[in-house]
């Protein structure tokens, strides 16, 4: 990546990760979810320097290509799916014993659906919060992640910027789809979600497809 992409990248991720949310116009500063202009002018400008390409194969993918679900790579002591309930719930509750690594409840304001959530950790009632891969793997493997090496395969799996928690349904529902065929319901988000897609891609060397290409900068151009 060169030096440029590369500045682009560090400042998309700082706005992305360190509150650069407040509105896609200043009719909508206050929707949850939506994004600065400044954040998606950055967006606009690191999504050109992602290739546009065809989809691979999906031969050989497994979710074994990224490495143990929800590995603690921050060495932290907790798990990542943990780390991102920690992050994105408030209210959270942790499991005793567990020294605060395991969430055992806490309230999601669910940024794919608008709406909020109650979680409690359960057999029965856990996937109602699930982990998103904003980028899904599947699509990774098929646009560069095969290339890359299994480390950063890790590494993309259990990057912040490419987790965050979400309402169980809408996530299976969204599958291994890319923003040419899924975009949040919540349309005050999908500004965020796209400029996120980019961010991702661009920094572990993935590609986009024309299709989806046009479908994040058409999101992003509505931001500004």
């Amino acid at each position: 990546m060169s030096r440029p992409a590369t500045k682009t990248l560090i400042i998309l991720t700082a706005l992305l990760l360190a509150g650069g949310l407040a509105g896609c116009s200043p009719a909508a500063s206050a929707a949850p979810g939506a994004l600065k202009p400044e954040a998606a002018a950055v967006a606009i400008a690191q999504l050109g320097t992602i290739p546009v390409k065809g989809r691979a194969p999906k031969t050989g993918y497994s979710r074994d290509q990224f490495g143990a679900a929800w590995a603690d790579v921050d060495h932290n002591g907790c798990d990542t799916r943990n780390d991102i309930l920690a992050r994105d719930l408030t209210g959270d509750t942790f499991k005793p014993g567990t020294r605060n690594c395991v969430v055992a409840s806490g309230t999601l304001s669910d940024k794919y659906t608008g709406t909020t959530i109650k979680f409690v950790r359960g057999n029965l009632t856990s996937s109602a919060v699930q982990i998103d891969h904003i980028v899904p793997l599947s699509d990774a493997w098929q646009k560069g992640a095969q290339k890359i090496g299994a480390e950063l395969r890790k590494q993309l799996a259990n990057d912040p910027l490419n987790l965050m928690a979400a309402d169980g349904p809408t996530n299976s529902a969204k599958s291994d789809k890319d923003a040419a065929t899924w975009l949040p319901p919540s349309k005050p988000f999908r500004c965020e979600y796209v400029a996120r897609q980019t961010a991702v891609k661009a920094k572990y060397r993935l590609w986009v497809t024309q299709p989806e290409h046009d479908a994040i900068a058409n999101v992003l151009r509505s931001c500004s």
